[in-house]
């Protein structure tokens, strides 16, 4: 990452704690939720949002979901963090393959990316059940870097009440959970939504976390033009177009559905289709 990103990029992470924990608590208490429930995959993102939950708030539940494309290392990550959190007993762990394999055999697909959506879909549907049995939100894991990409599953990991660090990129995520103590081998560990065998995000992106987030804050933070972030980053033109492709791409994937209004219009029994539409 260039000097200049890095330091624009650095964040006093004991008052960054403070606040999102402080907003997470006011947003639970306002929305009359009794508490949040939180799916923990074993990778930095989750444990960093577990470990805000958890001081937010005493009534947290956690959900460990994996299946057979999940690391057994993340589920052993998993669950040392639950010791970690002494959520012993408030948390549920049970393997999603055999609903994603009746829902592909409906299908008729072995398409791994169906099927990874799949497996996300599952796990958001179990999280409401949950969260509507408990009167708890649901507490995504979302960072700023794979939201603005739209490096997520659509009412999958997506479909979630409150997303606490939706607004650090992968970068910060990464030293605020070594700043709060969370174990290297989760904060260094190579992100993957771990929705097939041997899947990582830098290999699917084909670019670095570190160049993605350069790319991010220059072009949507400062507003800078691809010549300028060139100029600045050293980084190829493919790399920088890419990235801000991913972003427009994915606009849909952040905003509510869109609705075609028709409020106001004058729209009687006369009114005929545009030529251009036929």
């Amino acid at each position: 990452m260039h000097p200049y990103v890095r330091e624009r990029l650095g964040l006093n992470y004991e008052m960054v704690d403070k606040y999102l924990v402080m907003r997470l608590r006011k947003y639970i208490s306002d929305a009359s939720a009794r508490g949040g429930v939180i799916g923990l995959s074993g990778g930095v993102d989750s444990a960093l949002t577990a470990r805000l939950l958890t001081k937010a708030t005493d009534n947290f539940f956690i959900l460990v979901m994996p299946s057979k494309s999940t690391p057994k290392k993340d589920v052993e990550d998993a669950m040392e963090l639950i010791r970690e959190f002494k959520g012993e007993n408030r948390y549920a762990y049970f393997e999603i393959d055999e609903l994603v394999d009746k829902f592909s055999s409906l299908a008729k697909t072995e398409d791994k990316r169906v099927i990874g959506n799949v497996k996300a879909r599952v796990r958001m549907v179990a999280l409401y059940t949950f969260a509507q049995r408990l009167g708890y939100l649901v507490v995504g894991t979302g960072d700023k870097s794979e939201l603005m990409l739209g490096y997520f599953t659509k009412y999958g990991d997506g479909g979630v009440d409150v997303l606490p660090i939706g607004d650090l990129y992968k970068t910060q995520v990464r030293e605020m959970a070594k700043w709060e103590g969370l174990p290297e081998s989760i904060y260094s560990k190579p992100s993957s939504p771990a929705l097939w065998e041997g899947q990582t995000a830098e290999s699917e992106l084909g670019i670095r976390y570190e160049d993605v987030d350069s790319v991010l804050y220059l072009a949507f933070d400062e507003m800078r033009s691809e010549e300028q972030i060139l100029s600045l980053t050293g980084l190829p033109s493919p790399v920088v177009r890419r990235v801000i492709s991913l972003v427009k791409a994915s606009q849909h994937k952040r905003m509510p559905p869109e609705i075609f209004r028709l409020s106001g219009r004058a729209i009687n029994s006369d009114w005929r289709y545009p030529r251009h539409w036929s």
